[in-house]
């Protein structure tokens, strides 16, 4: 799936080293908003065995990660998924997404974001895509709502980043052919 400046691509195997480069590149600036992750998310040997679990998790509709990838390039600058896939009355999943600092400001991830609902409503015909933002990360909800997203509220004390219980500014999507 391609926009203008990214395409948006499902890792395989081979993609495991430049994804462990990515991750080292940017560690401080992922961690200060990720889930907490332990030293030996930073081996190759844990990338490999990521990208597999993230093919099982494809194959029984769970998750769906993918790379994003400058179209000029084909260099990894980011990661972006679909995750907590909840089918029956709810249809709807968890968007999470990170992207290499020194890419930031250049409408990529509003791009990879766009790919990815595209995706989610049109292939995965899912009805609702949420995404949590800590308060203070002003950036991040713009690039949701520049995608389409819509603010709903905080969730008090909902993830755990870097040992510590965070708040999070909840935004949505909803398909619109749900409407």
């Amino acid at each position: 799936m391609r926009s203008e400046q990214v395409y948006i691509r499902f890792f395989q195997p081979r993609d495991a080293a430049e994804k462990l480069k990515l991750e080292v590149a940017n560690r401080d600036f992922f961690e200060a908003y990720s889930v907490t992750r332990y030293s030996d998310f930073y081996t190759l040997e844990m990338q490999r065995e990521l990208i597999e679990i993230y093919a099982d998790q494809k194959e029984d509709d769970l998750s769906y990660s993918f790379g994003i990838f400058e179209n000029e390039t084909d260099v990894l600058v980011g990661t972006i998924s679909l995750v907590q896939v909840i089918r029956g009355p709810l249809q709807s999943a968890i968007l999470g997404y990170a992207l290499d600092k020194t890419y930031n400001g250049r409408g990529y991830m509003t791009e990879a974001i766009e790919l990815t609902v595209a995706y989610a409503f049109k292939k995965l015909a899912l009805h609702r895509i949420e995404a949590g933002v800590m308060p203070g990360n002003d950036a991040s909800v713009r690039v949701l709502e520049k995608a389409g997203f819509h603010q709903e509220g905080i969730a008090s004390k909902n993830v755990e980043i870097n040992g510590k219980w965070q708040d999070h500014q909840i935004l949505a999507i909803i398909n619109p052919r749900d409407f």
